[in-house]
């Protein structure tokens, strides 16, 4: 059942001034989209004007990424129709409803009036030709500039968006760029030809908080210097607060809600936006608590928010037991370049001299960006990957003098779970099936009955029902999928799981339920997890201890306390002040969000120094610098 629409109460004086005297760049009115026949977006209304950011926010399936598509009509092109509606856009020449243009005036609207940024960067970039001769098209296309006008103009673009060396640069292809700097690429050429309203569809969601920082107040400041509007498409309520002026809610195709973003957040008046809200862990709301807490959740159920799961401390970890799990001075290289003679001139230097204990019923979270090692360290530890020197003990025994039989075991009682769960499952098997191999391959359990039974036990504890062993993979939303592949983790009676960026494919209601069943799970079954992230917020909430990871190596080491409330290091304090706080009011000290992380590969023959560590405070470690 569809929920009305909730109005909004009245705009301050400030926003009826902008309201009243500023008429809208856009307008989208009473817009349905379908496909097949089938509405995904039902009677949408809403707008945006010039110098203002209007934030459009849902789960997967909210129709919020069809709408920015059907601004730029390429909805079209994937077989969308707009049974009803229209999109009014004040462009060069007047008014022009968008809906009822021919495609040949739309080429000239998109990326000269209306520009957009996309998720993915890499997919969106042609990986045959330089970043140089890509952004030079669109200015040779819309601008009529010369080849060497272009250059020089892509030139100052890049400056523009604060990328270093942008001679050099122009030359370079897709793929030798990080994700931070693509994603810059993308936004110099969104802006190449000054459009009146970008349109950004989660441009932050896979990058690391300290280049997700980077790329918002670029976008920020360049708005404030072109006076442009911004749709900003996203599912991230931190994002929200920090860079919208307005907000639509959407859910299920429909806006319930929309208003100033500061009463969105201060008085949520739709279920829906109540329930969306509950679900977001919010960086500093764990602060003087000693153990990690389950979040308090809300859902919609049946069209009404109830409350299915309280705040519960997770005293699980028991520190007087012995590790069941210790690394010592591990280090992991790999080679990446040989020269003629086959012998390698430059290596990753993946991890360097990392040690710590993981003890039972305790959740140690590795974080850090991209390159930091984390999850080279959970494949290492799952015999993924071999490591160069170093020790792993797995209750107390060295794995590297274990006969084989052991090593099989080892693999039976560590568990990995993967970031994405759709990758992670046979797409020509049902999950029934999948969730039994672990258990005919290590023979825990004999007779097709019996594991049958175990399966349908497996999927019950995690929240689905027995029927749904004889579905396969893509009949699952993307949070049912991540609760088969928990299932099929828990089938081979682990005592570790290491959860690889486990939670940051999933909606926030999602995540949130995810959260609870692993702290649940936690509790009923004593395992241990090594958690892999780079959400601080999630990891504030269900970590005993954390390990800060830069460039291999481990910067700061403690309680989950000292850490989020004491943060020595400057790198574990830059990672914090990166988090997008789900707070209009609260802001970020943006001065130590600078640079990206540099190239992990050295030549060989060049060893990084390893940094000594101090204990601080009992427990509390801190790299000292070299």
């Amino acid at each position: 059942m569809n929920s009305p629409r909730v109005p909004r109460p009245h705009c301050d004086k400030e926003d009826r001034v902008t309201a009243d005297t500023t008429p809208p760049l856009l307008a989208v009115e009473n817009l349905s989209v379908a496909f097949n026949g089938n509405a995904v977006v039902e009677d949408l209304s809403f707008s945006v004007t010039a110098g203002r950011t209007l934030a459009i926010v849902g789960e997967s399936g909210s129709g919020k990424s069809v709408t920015s598509l059907s601004i730029m009509r390429l909805a079209d092109m994937m077989g969308g129709r707009f049974p009803s509606g229209r999109i009014l856009f004040q462009g060069k020449n007047g008014a022009v409803n968008l809906t009822a243009e021919p495609q040949k005036a739309m080429r000239s609207i998109r990326g000269k009036e209306i520009a957009m940024i996309f998720q993915e960067p890499m997919t969106s970039l042609n990986p045959v030709f330089t970043i140089g001769d890509q952004i030079a098209e669109v200015l040779m296309l819309h601008e009529k500039m010369t080849k060497a006008e272009a250059l020089t103009e892509t030139c100052r673009l890049l400056d523009m968006v604060r990328l270093p060396d942008s001679a050099e640069l122009v030359g370079r292809y897709p793929h030798q760029l990080s994700g931070g700097m693509r994603q810059r690429v993308m936004i110099a050429m969104a802006l190449a030809c000054r459009p009146k309203l970008l349109i950004a569809d989660e441009p932050t969601t896979a990058l690391d908080v300290t280049i997700q920082a980077q790329i918002l107040t670029i976008i920020r400041d360049l708005q404030k210097e072109l006076g442009m509007a911004v749709i900003f498409i996203t599912h991230d309520m931190g994002v929200v607060a920090e860079m919208a002026d307005d907000v639509v809610v959407m859910w299920k195709g429909r806006k319930v809600e929309e208003g100033p973003v500061a009463e969105i957040f201060a008085n949520p008046q739709h279920p829906y936006t109540q329930t969306l809200l509950s679900a977001v862990p919010k960086l500093g709301s764990m602060t003087g608590e000693d153990f990690p807490k389950r979040m308090p959740l809300t859902m919609m159920i049946d069209g009404a928010p109830k409350l299915v799961g309280e705040e519960h401390i997770q005293r699980t970890a028991r520190y007087d037991a012995a590790p069941i799990l210790s690394v010592r001075d591990l280090v992991t290289r790999f080679d990446v370049k040989k020269n003629l003679f086959g012998r390698a001139t430059h290596r990753v230097h993946a991890i360097e001299n990392v040690s710590f204990d993981i003890f039972p019923g305790e959740t140690l979270a590795l974080v850090g960006e991209s390159g930091s090692g984390k999850s080279t360290i959970g494949r290492t530890i799952q015999q993924l990957q071999s490591a160069t020197s170093g020790e792993i003990l797995f209750g107390g025994r060295p794995v590297s003098a274990m006969s084989f039989a052991e090593r099989q075991r080892l693999k039976q009682e560590i568990q990995y779970i993967f970031q994405d769960p759709f990758a992670s499952l046979d797409p020509r098997k049902t999950v029934g099936f999948s969730i039994a191999e672990p258990i005919r391959t290590h023979g825990l359990i004999l007779g097709n009955k019996e594991i049958e039974k175990r399966v349908h036990e497996l999927l019950e504890r995690v929240g689905l029902t027995s029927a749904h062993a004889e579905r396969y993979p893509h009949e699952f939303s993307g949070g049912q999928r991540q609760r088969v592949c928990i299932a099929r983790a828990l089938a081979s009676r682990p005592k570790l799981i290491i959860a690889d960026e486990a939670l940051s494919a999933l909606d926030v209601s999602i995540q949130a339920q995810i959260i609870n069943l692993f702290m649940e799970l936690q509790e009923q079954e004593g395992l241990a997890y090594l958690f892999i992230s780079h959400d601080m917020a999630v990891v504030e909430r269900m970590s005993h201890r954390v390990a800060v990871l830069y460039l291999g190596q481990v910067m700061e080491f403690g309680s989950r306390r000292q850490v989020f409330e004491t943060p020595t290091h400057p790198y574990t304090r830059r990672l914090l002040s990166a988090v997008p706080v789900a707070d209009p009011g609260k802001g970020r000290d943006r001065g130590m969000i600078e640079g990206e992380i540099p190239s992990p590969i050295r030549r060989v023959g060049e060893e990084p120094a390893v940094l000594p560590r101090k204990e601080i405070a009992p427990g509390h470690f801190v790299a000292l610098d070299a």
